[in-house]
């Protein structure tokens, strides 16, 4: 919106008027250039390399669910950045993590913390786990024409049902299809060995412990394997990010707490770096 110079102060009349309680209703209605999905791009020749994101991993515990993701962006064959953040609170019960196009997917994870920030003061009241998870896939929808160019963003939303009472997990394509996956998932170009390692590992009655050293195991493995996946890195201390979302919250854990469960799985990578080998007959 315009700036006016010669106002008196009042508001415009678009904050004054009676609307709905989505904050991308009202830029889509006031602001549309505003919006991610509706900016144009240049027309350019091959493609273009930008930082992307990878890999993000979730598990649901007796408890809670927990959601994390490894630090590395990558650009083409190169490594953009080794600490990127991946892994965000969107409100006190639920949290995102983004895979795809890091700029843009950063981007789209403040609006979607903002449009659940609006729609609590508007209505007084918080949106349901499945309320927040529409509205991030609306969100997505309407990122489909940068998509189509090659600036797509696939996040992993997870968080807290207050009314079921347990963690729910929520995965997405580029079209903003949802899909609600029980007991663990993964996205992003490391998933499928991330995913590998939590078939073998994920039982439906772990501790809320256990869940957060599964994810990390289930990173080291998509890094083994997965060039654009960051492992942890032990010399410059940058480990995944753990957030752990139960009854009383969104809590990341600390840098002492990730080191200690990437050490312990550090130490018995080197007693057998291959994995454990079945018994010879």
């Amino acid at each position: 919106m315009e700036a006016n110079t010669r106002s008196t102060g009042r508001l415009p009349a678009a904050f004054l008027t009676p609307g709905s309680s989505s904050f991308v209703d009202f830029l889509g209605a006031h602001a549309p250039e505003m919006l991610p999905g509706n900016r144009s791009l240049p027309a350019v020749q091959g493609a273009i390399e930008l930082p992307h994101g990878t890999t993000i991993v979730a598990a649901t515990f007796a408890g809670g669910v927990v959601l994390a993701g490894d630090r590395r962006a990558t650009m083409g064959n190169i490594i953009a950045q080794r600490d990127i953040e991946k892994v965000f609170p969107t409100d006190e019960y639920s949290a995102v993590g983004i895979a795809g196009t890091a700029g843009l997917a950063v981007e789209m994870v403040k609006l979607f913390q903002l449009e659940l920030e609006h729609y609590e003061k508007i209505e007084g009241d918080v949106l349901s786990l499945e309320g927040k998870a529409n509205r991030l896939s609306t969100m997505i929808r309407s990122n489909l024409g940068m998509a189509l160019q090659g600036l797509a963003v696939v996040p992993l939303f997870a968080g807290y049902d207050t009314v079921r009472e347990k963690g729910r997990i929520f995965s997405y394509d580029v079209t903003g299809g949802r899909s609600e996956e029980h007991g663990f998932a993964a996205t992003g170009s490391g998933s499928v060995f991330a995913r590998g390692a939590l078939k073998k590992l994920y039982k439906p009655d772990l501790t809320g412990e256990q869940a957060t050293t599964l994810v990390v195991q289930a990173l080291y493995d998509a890094a083994d394997d997965d060039s654009a996946t960051g492992g942890p890195d032990l010399a410059r201390r940058i480990y995944p990010i753990v957030t752990v979302i139960t009854e009383d919250g969104f809590r990341r854990l600390t840098e002492s707490e990730s080191q200690e469960i990437v050490r312990a799985i550090h130490e018995r990578r080197m007693e057998q770096p291959d994995g454990p080998r079945a018994e010879l007959l």
